[in-house]
Parts: structure tokens; C-alpha cells; sequence
């Protein structure tokens, strides 16, 4: 697992066959450095449809415009639902714009992630 250090982006960049996690700075997005929205939106650039978003509870709109980018990149994208959410922001706005494929509670992300593995 990697983890974003405050005050820095997070960004996904293809290499050859290969994916590089760096950080960088830049400014805030959201309000916010890491931002989600970078992320995804990094991984849409250099993964497309080789990539899978998800997108959890969460206060605000971050992470929603780079998970629709993700989906319009053909990535398989999921948000987590209202009911197992203890914010539903993030998600709420990931679903108003078109950004999920799928909504599910928690418990059964796992399982929706290995899912959309085996069919790709």
C-alpha cells in the first residue's frame, strides 16, 4: 500500500510496461495536497482501461472529476453507498456525474474489485 505525505500530489506515470508512483507538488485541488482527483486522473492518463477507481466515504467533491476520467478512460470504477458510508459526499457527487459503474456497501468492494480483475 502507498500512502500520499501531506503537502504532496500523488501521480501515476507509465513507463515502458511499466507503472512509477511519484509525488509532487502542486496546488491545492479541493482544498487539498494530496488530492484524489490527481490521482485518478493520472491514472486515467497512463493506465485507461487497465485500471480499476474506487472511490469511499469521504467529505466534499475530491476524487469524483478523476474518477469519471477513470470511467472515460475505460477503467471499471466503484463507489461505495450511501448506507455504509459514515460521509457520503465524495460518492454522492462520483454518482450525480455519471463517475460509477457501480455503487456498493463496503463489505462487498473487495469482492467487486476481484471481480472486474477476472474480466479484464
Amino acid at each position: 500500500a502507498l500512502i500520499a505525505p501531506g503537502g504532496y500530489h500523488m501521480v501515476l506515470r507509465r513507463s515502458g510496461a511499466r507503472y512509477l508512483v511519484s509525488v509532487k507538488d502542486g496546488p491545492l485541488v479541493w482544498h487539498q495536497q494530496p488530492s484524489v482527483d490527481v490521482l485518478f486522473s493520472s491514472v486515467a492518463k497512463a493506465a485507461g482501461a487497465n485500471a480499476v477507481g474506487v472511490l469511499m466515504t469521504g467529505m466534499g467533491a475530491d476524487g469524483a472529476r478523476g474518477l469519471l476520467e477513470m470511467r472515460e478512460a475505460g477503467a471499471h470504477t466503484i463507489v461505495q453507498d450511501e448506507k455504509s458510508c459514515v460521509v457520503f459526499g465524495m460518492p454522492k457527487e462520483a454518482i450525480r456525474m455519471g463517475a460509477a459503474a457501480e455503487v456498493a456497501p463496503l463489505e462487498e468492494i473487495p469482492e467487486r474489485i476481484a471481480e472486474a480483475l477476472k474480466e479484464a
